[in-house]
């Protein structure tokens, strides 16, 4: 193997390895701590009993699909899928209602999704008692095919 050949696979190999960093995604856990993990049947029984989701999607995601009847609080990720927040994350709490201790089931777009945990995370934090998180979120939901609009 020539000097020339040996650079162009170690050069090819070395971008192989920074690409495939760069599309890394954490996983997102099936806990969050000081609320509740649903899974899609759960998420449909609360929907049922007229629990208020939170879709932290885009708006223009939001625009397209969602669970009927949820509310749009986009998450503004500085970090997309990665668990990492950070000072340029964006969530209105002002948008949730008053009440700490309404139910509330935040989504976004399943598992390699982030934005539906942090604003969970971020809802918990502001002292909101009874928050869910649907980790399978509008992917799952339309699977089984329940109401969206």
């Amino acid at each position: 193997m020539n000097t020339f050949t040996l650079i162009s696979l170690t050069f090819a190999s070395l971008i192989g390895c920074v690409s495939s960093n760069a599309l890394a995604v954490d996983e997102t856990p099936n806990a969050i701590p000081g609320g509740s993990f649903v899974n899609v049947d759960q998420a449909k029984a609360a929907h049922a009993k007229g629990v208020l989701f939170i879709d932290a999607r885009v708006a223009a995601e939001y625009a397209d699909k969602h669970i009927k009847g949820a509310a749009s609080i986009p998450f503004k990720e500085q970090f997309p899928k990665v668990s990492k927040t950070g000072p340029e994350d964006k969530f209105d709490l002002a948008k949730l209602p008053a009440d700490k201790n309404k139910d509330m089931v935040f989504y976004c777009n399943g598992s390699p999704c982030w934005k539906g945990y942090k604003a969970a995370a971020a809802a918990i934090k502001a002292g909101y008692k009874k928050v869910q998180w649907f980790r399978d979120g509008l992917p799952a939901w339309l699977e089984k095919g329940l109401p969206a609009e």
